[in-house]
């Protein structure tokens, strides 16, 4: 992409993904002179918008401008023209998308992933797939993070968003787009950083659920939340050291700790459920939605097994999801390593 060109005189954007948060990211868009073309598999939401202006099945309070934005089930028409491709899918079923989507359809594009994953069975960053598989380059590349629920976007509850990009002119651009009454951006060099932070985030969310579901208190929580915050920096200094990374910054704590404590946080609650004696897969099913913690877990334990870092509350929360170790016994040992 030609760097030298606002983003701001190019208004076409595609949406990929029908969930909350890319609904939630639809309406930060249309406070904005864009078009926005939104793609769906399901062709009855598609009609649902068309004709009555809101998502059936996420966030259905949200009002969709028709003016500005057209959901459409074709995805080779939505990324025609368009100047910025924004992944707002579960990482779960990311590859699924992608496999219907060729190298060049991305090529000259600002690609935004709005997704705190990792690509499940290949355990890389959204930016390391994207780079190897489909030649993205990292100038062209951004990643929303920080805490952010988009239910309370839906309320219009003041939010703020971090825009990830190696190329600070490209955070700059796209960060213009999402700014609004609501929404105020900040800027961020550390992609690597980021991504892992909102992966790991989520895992410590479900323990945070696990802890509530087996009667931990608050008391308990705070120690869990402060130890998780000690894992992420041996991880990221392990993985990928910087030395002006500013953890304290709302990207890193700030959605860790929104994560752990929220009551939209469905990483939290998928934790909670498993701690009460749900099995995973009823959890899962009950919740209907993507818990990306549970792929993030198995995700980082396979990443950890390269750098050996001392991760027990990644490593709890691996055992009860993955080895079916009971929720009491493991935090009874966990509760032991905690400081």
């Amino acid at each position: 992409m030609n760097m030298h060109t606002s983003v701001l005189t190019k208004t076409n954007i595609a949406v990929l993904g029908a969930g909350s948060w890319a609904t939630a990211i639809v309406k930060i868009l249309s406070e904005k002179e864009v078009r926005i073309k939104w793609w769906m598999r399901n062709k009855e939401a598609v009609n649902h918008i068309k004709s009555y202006h809101h998502n059936p099945n996420y966030l259905s309070d949200i009002v969709i401008n028709s003016k500005k934005v057209k959901p459409d089930t074709n995805l080779a028409k939505v990324l025609e023209n368009a100047h910025v491709v924004i992944l707002a899918v579960p990482s779960a079923f990311l590859k699924d998308v992608l496999k219907l989507i060729e190298s060049p359809q991305l090529r000259g594009k600002t690609i935004v992933s709005a997704i705190k994953g990792i690509v499940p069975g290949e355990n890389l960053l959204i930016s390391e797939y994207l780079e190897q598989e489909y030649g993205v380059y990292p100038s062209d590349y951004c990643s929303i993070v920080g805490p952010c629920h988009s239910e309370e976007i839906a309320m219009e509850k003041q939010s703020y968003l971090t825009v990830a990009c190696q190329e600070y002119d490209t955070a700059f651009q796209f960060s213009t787009l999402l700014n609004c009454r609501y929404v105020k951006t900040q800027l961020n060099t550390d992609v690597v950083g980021v991504e892992y932070a909102a992966i790991m985030k989520n895992v410590y969310a479900i323990a945070c659920g696990i802890a509530r579901g087996l009667n931990y208190g608050d008391n308990f929580q705070a120690v869990l939340v402060s130890n998780a915050m000690q894992e992420i920096k041996r991880f990221l200094d392990a993985v990928k050291p910087m030395s002006n990374r500013d953890l304290n910054a709302s990207a890193y704590l700030g959605d860790l700790v929104v994560t752990s404590y929220s009551q939209f946080s469905r990483n939290r609650t998928f934790g909670n459920m498993v701690g009460h004696g749900y099995s995973v897969k009823s959890a899962q099913m009950e919740m209907n939605m993507v818990a990306e913690g549970y792929y993030g877990t198995k995700c980082i334990n396979e990443v950890n097994k390269k750098y050996m870092i001392d991760l027990p509350i990644c490593k709890a929360v691996y055992n009860i999801l993955y080895e079916k170790i009971s929720p009491a016994i493991e935090f009874e040992i966990l509760k032991n390593l905690l400081r």
